[in-house]
């Protein structure tokens, strides 16, 4: 199992969300930019999520997230306010690896369709449930369909993965949604990233041990040093 360190950005700053509230944001003394240097050659992938973006549904960072992608490398992937082709252009054009979408996949399939024709296995879709549901808009809605329910509208097309969160448990460090994201693996047919919860090396290990989960994105559990980044990579090779 692949381990991806994530940064969430909110006006050029890292920070964390608890369950997805912007109401309370973790601000963290940490250059993006700099840490994504260090990250370089010691991990395939770095998780970025446009905070802005995702709240307001347009643009917000795309050229900050270019030096990111400078400092790292390839393997950036990036989510956050991605509602159009021409965003997914300039993020592609920028550097990024592969690009996040999650409300564009339930509010507008046709358009996603299109943009894994034009970039297959540059997608990765985000499930993201609250309450059983696919949460949309910077997770501030709910949808009326499940996480399998959006995957299978793209069955047939070179997707990179899924990436499925548990909402009520992200930036919490309760654990991550084990078996809801293995199930999703299974029932889908598709490479699963695991998102949400993760605080501690025993749930890297229990996500590990199902043999049936691509990845895992780390985000608080490592800024706030529950474990290190060696540890966690320890861990998730088995």
């Amino acid at each position: 199992m692949e381990l991806i360190p994530a940064i969430d950005l909110l006006d050029g700053a890292v920070v964390r969300l608890h369950q997805g509230d912007y109401a309370k944001v973790t601000k963290y003394p940490l250059d993006p930019i700099a840490h994504a240097r260090a990250l370089r050659g010691r991990v395939r992938r770095l998780h970025l999520v446009d905070l802005e973006g995702a709240r307001t549904g347009k643009p917000a960072q795309h050229e900050f997230i270019a030096r990111i992608c400078d400092a790292f490398g390839d393997g950036v992937q990036v989510g956050g306010g991605i509602r159009s082709a021409e965003t997914v252009d300039s993020l592609l054009g920028r550097g990024v690896s592969r690009v996040v979408l999650g409300t564009a996949a339930v509010r507008d399939p046709a358009l996603v369709r299109s943009i894994v024709e034009k970039h297959p296995g540059r997608v990765i879709l985000a499930v993201d449930a609250k309450d059983g549901k696919v949460a949309i808009e910077g997770w501030t809605q709910a949808s009326d369909v499940t996480a399998l329910d959006v995957s299978r509208r793209f069955d047939g097309l070179e997707l990179d993965s899924l990436l499925y969160t548990d909402v009520s448990r992200d930036g919490t460090r309760v654990g991550p949604a084990v078996d809801a994201t293995a199930t999703l693996s299974r029932d889908s047919g598709r490479r699963v990233i695991a998102s949400g919860g993760v605080g501690a090396l025993e749930h890297l290990a229990a996500l590990e041990a199902t043999r049936e989960i691509f990845a895992v994105v780390v985000g608080r559990a490592l800024l706030d040093g529950a474990f290190d980044l060696d540890a966690a990579l320890a861990t998730c090779s088995g």
